[in-house]
């Protein structure tokens, strides 16, 4: 059966469910996955890929700067609402960055979009500091989000975490820690809402296999790992003897 072909959702859909309280509670389960492994951005200079703007309102405070990427497909939307924009309309796969540029990347609504994942994790590696770390949030293969277009997170290509796992080690990055969110139904009825928090207690002190997302901090790795080389023994051979018939000159 075939893979089905990676989607993204237009920037007006995607601000109408973060503004939904189905989407409210989603930012609240997948933000402090994010920020529990994004840690203190004070002095940092933060890229965000994607629709990622819901989850960068604290960030924008204490970085020393804050960016968000969005493709064209998507489009793009004015954030923070005063001052400068830091948004842009940029190709993931080639953002007007140089090399060693940021020290972290959060991406959010990004990797399950894309044509060629690798291609935009090289990027990520490329625009990162050496040591830089990577939040990525992608929606689970065998969770019932990614089964459900009526949320962005079942729009798109979904990832099993031995994917995800190969993916990174194709393109140099280290997981350091997972994380796995939204165990709750994405369901829009508030008497089912009210029950979220009791689903993520759940889900995640059994450590259950059906959440929405994954959640994965990843460390730029600076060297291409090697494999080793056997190295056969060859045996020294002695010189075999040739026996001649008598009366002949030996």
């Amino acid at each position: 059966m075939p893979e089905p072909q990676p989607m993204r959702l237009d920037v007006t859909d995607l601000r109408a469910f973060y503004a939904s309280p189905l989407g409210l509670v989603t930012h609240r389960f997948v933000s402090r996955a994010i920020h529990g492994f994004l840690g203190s951005v004070s002095g940092l200079r933060v890229l965000g890929i994607g629709y990622v703007t819901p989850y960068l309102g604290s960030v924008h405070c204490i970085a020393e700067r804050t960016l968000a990427f969005m493709p064209a497909t998507q489009g793009v939307v004015n954030w923070p609402g005063s001052g400068r924009s830091c948004t842009a309309l940029a190709d993931p796969t080639m953002m007007p960055l140089p090399e060693a540029a940021v020290d972290r990347v959060i991406l959010v609504h990004a990797l399950e979009g894309v044509e060629s994942p690798r291609e935009l994790l090289a990027d990520v590696w490329r625009v990162l500091t050496p040591g830089g770390r990577m939040i990525l949030v992608v929606p689970n293969r065998t969770g019932v989000w990614a089964r459900r277009d009526a949320t962005p997170f079942g729009h798109g290509q979904p990832y099993s975490r031995s994917q995800l796992g190969r993916l990174m080690r194709e393109t140099l990055f280290s997981p350091e820690g997972w994380a796995e969110t939204l165990y709750m139904p994405p369901v829009r009825s508030r008497l089912w809402l009210r029950t979220a928090g009791a689903w993520e207690a759940l889900g995640t002190g059994l450590a259950m296999p059906f959440a929405g997302l994954h959640v994965i901090d990843a460390t730029k790795q600076l060297y291409r790992p090697i494999a080793v080389r056997h190295v056969r023994r060859v045996q020294s051979l002695a010189p075999a003897r040739v026996l001649v018939p008598a009366g002949q000159p030996g």
